[in-house]
């Protein structure tokens, strides 16, 4: 669950063909964010052509710049560039104020 004043990391991509190891790398990737001091979430969605969004909310800038340099997330990012992505693009975004329906508790 977000919470109110965060920070969102927004990495839309758009894939190359096959999976060529990323579906593993991509599940080790949500694991291991999740264990990083300041996570706090992530979404992602993709759909048949490829196209997807993937958003991670952090406590700090200083989290998501130690999950930038973190050594696996690292590989990933190169494995990413060379195989994985015809393009992506990241936006940091600080959240101010979230809400959803229905309300926590109501159905």
């Amino acid at each position: 669950m977000v919470m109110d004043t965060c920070y969102a990391v927004i990495f839309s991509s758009q894939r190359t063909d096959g999976d060529h190891g990323y579906g593993a790398m991509s599940d080790k990737m949500e694991e291991l964010a999740a264990k990083q001091p300041g996570f706090l979430s992530v979404e992602s969605v993709r759909d048949a052509s490829g196209a997807g969004i993937t958003i991670s909310y952090w406590e700090s800038l200083e989290a998501i710049q130690n999950w930038r340099q973190n050594g696996l997330h690292q590989v990933a990012q190169e494995k990413g560039k060379q195989a994985w992505y015809e393009s992506y693009n990241v936006k940091i975004c600080k959240v101010e104020r979230a809400y959803s329906y229905p309300a926590a508790g109501h159905s």
